[in-house]
C-alpha cells in the first residue's frame, strides 16, 4: 500500500493531471453531469435522485478499482484520486498574475481556483481566495484521498473522489440543487469531516517552515473554525491563516485569522505551507503503514 501511494505521489509530481480524455475524474463528472440533468428538480424524488447522483459513479468507481489489473493501471486509478501538483500550480498561477499581470488578470486565475464572484475583487482578496481555496483543496485534493486509501485502499480513494465531485458539481448552493444536492453535500462534509482536521494539524505543524508558529496556528484554528458556512473548510483555512500570520476574508461571509492583509508573496509562502504539510502527513502514512 506504501509503495503504490509513493509511486503514485511520483506521478503526480512528474507529470500532474492526465488528458481528460482518460481521466478518469473527467469520466465521473460527466456521469453525475447526465444524471444530474435527468433528476427532478425539488421535493423527495428530488432527495432520492441526489442519492443516485452521490452513489451510482461513487460505486461504478469502486467498482472500477477492485476489478483494475495490472499494478501499473491501478496506479494510474489512484493518481487519478488526487492532484497535489495541479493545486500547487493553480495557487501559482494567481501569484504570477498579481505580481505581473494586474488585477484583471488575477482575478481570471483565481477564478480558476473557487465558486465565489470575482468581478470585485482586489488584490488583498484576490489573495484571500488563493490562499483559502489552497488550504481547503489541500484537504479535498490530498489529504482526505489518502485518509480513505489508508482506511480502505483504492476502492476507499475512488468513493471519495467521486462524492466529492459529486459535490462539487451539485451540491445544495443554489436553487436548482438544494434538493438534489443534499446527499452528495452531506455525505461529503461526513467523509471530510475528520480529514480537514488531520489537514488543520499538519498546516499548524508546519508553520514554522513560514516562519510561523504552530501555537498561534492551532489558538486561531480553535477560534475561528467554525466560522464558515461548511462545517469542514474553516479547519484548514483557519490554520492557514494562523500559521502564516494573515488576516484571510470572504466579504460578508467571514475573516479568518487576525494578522496583516495577503499579497502575492503570500502566496507563494501558502503554497511551501502546504507542500510542507503534504510531506509530513505523507510521512506519518508511510511510518503508519511500516509498522
Amino acid at each position: 500500500m506504501s509503495a503504490s501511494w509513493s509511486a503514485a505521489v511520483a506521478l503526480d509530481l512528474a507529470l500532474g493531471e492526465p488528458p481528460s480524455v482518460v481521466h478518469p475524474v473527467v469520466h465521473i463528472g460527466r456521469a453525475i453531469a447526465t444524471l444530474d440533468a435527468y433528476a427532478p428538480r425539488t421535493g423527495t424524488q428530488a432527495r432520492a435522485a441526489g442519492a443516485m447522483v452521490a452513489f451510482g459513479p461513487a460505486a461504478l468507481a469502486a467498482a472500477a478499482s477492485v476489478l483494475a489489473r495490472p499494478s501499473f493501471i491501478r496506479i494510474w486509478l489512484l493518481k487519478s484520486t488526487f492532484a497535489l501538483r495541479e493545486l500547487l500550480a493553480a495557487a501559482g498561477r494567481v501569484e504570477d498574475a498579481l505580481r505581473d499581470g494586474g488585477i484583471g488578470s488575477a482575478r481570471a486565475a483565481v477564478s480558476e481556483m473557487v465558486s465565489r464572484p470575482v468581478t470585485d475583487l482586489d488584490e488583498r482578496l484576490v489573495a484571500s481566495a488563493a490562499i483559502e481555496s489552497l488550504a481547503e483543496n489541500l484537504c479535498d485534493s490530498y489529504v482526505a484521498p489518502l485518509f480513505w486509501y489508508g482506511l480502505a485502499g483504492l476502492p476507499g480513494a475512488a468513493i471519495y473522489r467521486a462524492v466529492n465531485t459529486a459535490d462539487a458539481m451539485v451540491g445544495y448552493r443554489d436553487a436548482r440543487h438544494r434538493d438534489v444536492g443534499l446527499v452528495a453535500a452531506r455525505t461529503d462534509d461526513l467523509l471530510s469531516f475528520v480529514p480537514a482536521r488531520i489537514t488543520a494539524l499538519a498546516l499548524a505543524a508546519a508553520a514554522p517552515i513560514v516562519g510561523g508558529s504552530p501555537t498561534t496556528a492551532l489558538r486561531i484554528v480553535l477560534r475561528d473554525a467554525r466560522a464558515t458556512a461548511s462545517p469542514n473548510s474553516g479547519w484548514p483555512m483557519a490554520a492557514a491563516a494562523g500559521a502564516l500570520g494573515l488576516g484571510l476574508e470572504k466579504v460578508g461571509y467571514h475573516r479568518l485569522g487576525d494578522g496583516r492583509d495577503p499579497g502575492h508573496a503570500d502566496i507563494a509562502r501558502a503554497r511551501r505551507l502546504a507542500l510542507a504539510a503534504a510531506a509530513l502527513i505523507t510521512a506519518a502514512f508511510l511510518a503508519w503503514r511500516a509498522r
